[in-house]
Formats: structure tokens, sequence, C-alpha cells
């Protein structure tokens, strides 16, 4: 597959991929490479990426789950990097899924003010979503990226061997960003919604992560239409914050899948997206996730979690909503009465 460029940088795959991470390291030559990975990918997932590079490098490991996606990892990682004598001409290469690449990221445009990383998704969200985009970030007081940076890494290596170590709901979470980016830009949606047995191949793959990326090339830092992919966030990372801190925690994908559903029904009420499609829509994710139980104190507390959004401005709550599929509008304000109903019509048809 060709690569994809974006700003900066440029996302590889498979086999080129390798090849231009190796060239990068003896073109800049780099005085000390750092690879971060947690418990799960030094076991299932480390092995594919040493055959592949030819130059020694330095394990940094970390705890796995959103739960540590935050300051208290950051500063145990900047502590090893100072440790190990790290310097401005180090390099640190996230191999991982969205809490690597994310919080490996911040942690690379920050130390010493900038290193250089590089960013090896292992998961499918990861792949479509995280690693692609520059966005890097750590949660904070159990709240969704609330803390981080733009920056872009030296490049992205794509190679879906790593998917073969994910397990169902992994995979499955994932795919919610691959249909999110079909709502929003009408490329392969009747592809998708026709078909859930197949959640991902090369062209799906490929498709997604072209679709983000051509996003982002117009508006790096979300002043405008970048908000568009956020669509089903607004309220999926409200409920996915609420569940952060009890045994009830969500995968990402599962809780904007409802966020698409819940959003969905609001631009149909807003703005006359078709109920039909809604409709459609509905029962394909449903026929891939599980439905979230909310409790009526806990959609109490979605709507203070909602005003920490931060597409929000001057205390305005804002959604992106669909008239169609492919049709998206930023910076919509919603009244209560329809994110209740939008709330309902998940939870209850």
């Amino acid at each position: 597959m060709k690569p994809i460029n974006s700003h900066n940088y440029s996302i590889y795959f498979k086999e080129s991929g390798y090849d231009k991470l190796n060239e990068l390291i003896i073109k800049n030559k780099y005085s000390k490479i750092f690879v971060l990975v947690d418990e799960n990918i030094e076991l299932y997932c480390l092995n594919i990426f040493k055959s592949q590079v030819i130059n020694q490098f330095t394990l940094i490991r970390i705890d796995s789950g959103e739960k540590n996606k935050n300051l208290s990892t950051c500063t145990k990682v900047w502590d090893f990097l100072n440790k190990n004598n790290a310097d401005r001409k180090s390099i640190l290469i996230n191999l991982g899924g969205g809490v690597i690449t994310d919080l490996g990221g911040f942690i690379a445009s920050t130390y010493k003010r900038g290193v250089d990383f590089i960013n090896i998704p292992t998961t499918l969200l990861s792949i479509v979503d995280a690693s692609v985009g520059s966005k890097t970030g750590i949660n904070y007081d159990s709240l969704k990226n609330q803390i981080g940076t733009f920056s872009d890494p030296k490049l992205v290596i794509i190679d879906d061997k790593y998917l073969d170590s994910l397990d169902e709901r992994n995979k499955i979470s994932g795919y919610a960003e691959i249909f999110k980016h079909s709502l929003i830009s009408g490329n392969l949606f009747d592809e998708l919604v026709s078909n859930s047995n197949t959640l991902y191949n090369d062209k799906i793959i490929y498709n997604s992560i072209k679709v983000k990326n051509d996003i982002v090339k117009k508006d790096r830092e979300e002043s405008s239409i970048r908000k568009s992919l956020n669509f089903g966030h607004t309220i999926g990372h409200a409920i996915e914050s609420l569940k952060m801190s009890t045994n009830n925690e969500l995968l990402h994908g599962e809780a904007i899948a409802s966020g698409i559903i819940i959003e969905l029904y609001i631009s149909h009420l807003t703005l006359g997206f078709p109920l039909e499609k809604v409709e459609l829509c509905k029962k394909h994710i449903n026929s891939l996730f599980p439905k979230i139980k909310l409790t009526n104190n806990e959609i109490t507390k979605l709507y203070q979690l909602m005003k920490f959004d931060k597409k929000n401005y001057k205390d305005n709550t804002n959604f992106v909503l669909l008239k169609d599929v492919g049709s998206y509008i930023i910076d919509q304000t919603v009244i209560k009465d329809s994110i209740d109903a939008g709330i309902n019509y998940y939870l209850n048809n």
C-alpha cells in the first residue's frame, strides 16, 4: 500500500514502515533508542518488532489500561529517561495501543522540550485513530485527554500482524472509529452497514486512516472541520469517563458506539437526519456492541461531564451533528430535551 503523507511525517504500511524506521535511525544517529510498552505488548507484540529492527534499544515498561494514562505514569517514564541518560538526540518508539501512543507522544513532546518519537500502533483502535493526527494526551481528574499537545511523530508504521494478538472485544472496540469515519465521510458506509462479519481488512483500514488524515491535514489544531472527528464523542467520552473509575470500565470504542447512536438520534431531531438510517445504524451497532446500562443518577452525572468537552465554548456544550451520511455540521448547541430523547432512544428502544 502507498504511504499516506500527513503534515511533517508519513504513514507507512507493513515492511516498508520498518525499512523506513531503520533508515531513519541510521540517518539521524540517535544517541539512545527507547521503546515504550505495557506488559501485554511485551508478551504478545515485542518479538514482531524485534524481528524487524536492526538497532539495540532500551525497553520502558508501564502498566496497561486507561486508568494508567495519567501524570503519575508520565513521571515514572520521565524518571526512567533521566536515570538512563536520555538526551535531546534520543528517540522514543511507542509500541502499543491508544494509551501508549497518546501517553508516549505526550512524554516525548515535553521531555527536554521535545524529543523525536515514532508510533507503531498494535490495536485496531490505535491504527485507525489514536496513532494518526498528531494529538498527544493524558487523562486528568477522571476526564479524557484533558492535558496534551499537538506534536508530530517522525513516522507511523501500520502493521496488522499485531492485531492477531487482540481478543474479539478489542477488535470490535476499534471498529467504532472505523464506522464513525464512514458516517462523517460517506466512504464505505453502505459496505460496512450491510456486513457485520468483516470488522477490518487492508481496504477498510487504509480508507479509515485516509479519512482521518485528509481532515487533519486541512485543520491540524481542530479550529474547524477536525471537530467532525468527534462525532459520537461528546456523549461517548462522558460515558467513558463516567465508567472509568468503576468496576464497569468500558473500552473506548464501546463508549463511542453508544455515543454514535445517541448523537444520530439527536441529529435526527435537530437536523433531520433520516430516521430510517438512524435505525439502520443502531441495528448494525447493536449487533456488535453490548448495551451500556445507565442509572438515572449516572445520566445526571453525564451532563456534568459533558461540560468538560474540549469543543465547548463559553459554557455551551457543542456537538458535531449529521444532516445525512457524509454531511456534518460542527458547533451545534443542543437543548437538554433532545439529549434526553437521544439517551432514552438508546436505552429503551
